[in-house]
């Protein structure tokens, strides 16, 4: 289903597992999310090798191509976001309306090898971002600007459910 703007409703994803792909981020350690980060990055070039990889399930629902974009996408601006926690003092994010990046960056029109190697290039950054965080840094924090907060932990953790999930709708798709 299309991803809507951020809200503050995010928490839920740090409490208890998702009820549609079952991931829990709750019981998820942060120093783990590197890791789990480059596996999922590896599982993402197969679905874009699909033959419906454009093919959008229903009218409420994103192609693979477009999942996989969203995802690419995500792994960029949660890694802006994890530096500038590591680097300021409580800073406050750029709002980000994922539904209108969709739109304007035409992300069910992008080359599927592209976007995968892409996709894989911004994961293995982010997971190298997340294993160069200081033992000390983990409770820094950050908030966005509908005033949800985050430290570098549970940022990791809330980053972490989104390309699982996505992987997920791709996969049930």
């Amino acid at each position: 289903m299309p991803i809507v703007p951020e809200t503050k409703s995010w928490t839920w994803v740090l409490e208890k597992p998702c009820p549609e792909c079952g991931f829990d981020a709750s019981t998820t350690d942060a120093r783990e999310v590197a890791e789990l980060t480059r596996l999922n990055a590896a599982a993402w070039p197969s679905a874009l090798q699909r033959a419906d990889v454009r093919e959008r399930p229903d009218d409420n629902t994103w192609s693979p191509l477009e999942y996989a974009a969203h995802v690419r996408d995500v792994f960029t601006i949660m890694r802006g976001r994890l530096e500038l926690m590591l680097t300021e003092n409580d800073p406050l994010f750029v709002n980000w309306d994922q539904d209108a990046t969709a739109v304007e960056e035409r992300y069910n029109e992008q080359d599927p090898i592209v976007v995968s190697a892409q996709l894989v290039e911004a994961g293995h950054a982010i997971a190298g971002a997340f294993d160069a965080v200081p033992p000390d840094a983990w409770g820094r924090s950050g908030r966005r600007g509908d005033g949800a907060s985050f430290t570098v932990e549970t940022l990791a953790q809330y980053f972490i459910h989104d390309p699982v999930h996505h992987l997920h709708d791709v996969s049930a798709g």
